[in-house]
């Protein structure tokens, strides 16, 4: 079951800037072994659901050490079959681009 999870994930205690902890939980989803894509608003990990799910709680967990809040948005695509989605989404929206004239 190949899916395609974004997650936001920062703690709400620890004031206006929050990257240090993001880092934390970057960190912990790069060393995975996952395919991911850090985004300006979160990161993306591909892989098996139970995999995945499991660099989630991981994430949680390390952030939820140090604070007494934390914040997580987790959206989800699962395509039976599917590899590589995580490029070949975007990919597919820059060919559909490029066919309408970069519109």
């Amino acid at each position: 079951m190949s899916v395609i999870v974004e997650l936001s994930l920062f703690p709400m205690d620890k004031g206006q800037s929050v990257s240090r902890y993001v880092a934390k939980a970057v960190g912990r989803i790069r060393a995975s072994g996952l395919s991911c894509q850090l985004t300006p608003m979160g990161t993306c990990i591909e892989g098996e659901w139970g995999e995945v799910l499991a660099v989630v709680d991981a994430c949680f967990r390390e952030l939820a050490a140090d604070s007494d809040r934390v914040y997580l948005t987790m959206k989800a695509d699962w395509r039976r079959g599917r590899s590589g989605g995580l490029a070949a989404k975007p990919e597919s929206v820059e060919r559909a681009l490029a066919a309408r004239g970069g519109e």
